[in-house]
């Protein structure tokens, strides 16, 4: 299967980008410190804490997104990805509301037979994010790679 390595190339030169700017408030970070007066030094430290919560930030959201990936690779593997292809879509390309409730009412019926299955929480969480409720969907999506961690190590 070939792969479309556009994401690939932007994402590495977002993150490219990201680092020379992380660097560079590092740096003013240190010639702020460096003057040694109580004001520069506050500057200083609290320029340095937003770099820090930048890489923080690129990392979880760059492993977050080849978990879901990971877990979107199984479940076409296996034939359980949820098939959108028929639901009738706004101009826009997304699914109307009613047919993301519809499909997510279904979904939520088998997760609830089984709430401990990675697979059903994965569906569940597609369909939270069909039906546009993304926190839900962020929520059950980290949810369902942790179970299947979980299964992948035991």
């Amino acid at each position: 299967m070939k792969r479309n390595l556009v994401p690939y190339v932007v994402t590495a030169l977002l993150i490219a980008a990201l680092a020379v700017y992380f660097v560079l408030l590092g740096s003013i970070s240190l010639q702020l410190m460096r003057q040694g007066n109580a004001v520069s030094i506050g500057l200083g430290v609290g320029i340095l804490v937003l770099p820090l919560l930048g890489i923080w930030s690129v990392v979880t959201t760059v492993k977050a997104g080849f978990d879901h990936q990971r877990l979107a690779a199984r479940m076409r593997e296996d034939g359980q990805e949820l098939d959108v292809s028929d639901l009738p879509r706004r101009p826009s390309g997304r699914i109307v509301r009613d047919a993301a409730d519809e499909l997510f009412a279904q979904v939520k019926t088998e997760w609830e037979a089984d709430p401990d299955n990675w697979r059903t929480n994965y569906r569940v969480a597609r369909a939270y994010d069909y039906a546009g409720d993304r926190k839900r969907a962020r929520a059950t999506m980290r949810r369902a790679v942790a179970l299947e961690r979980a299964e992948r190590v035991a």
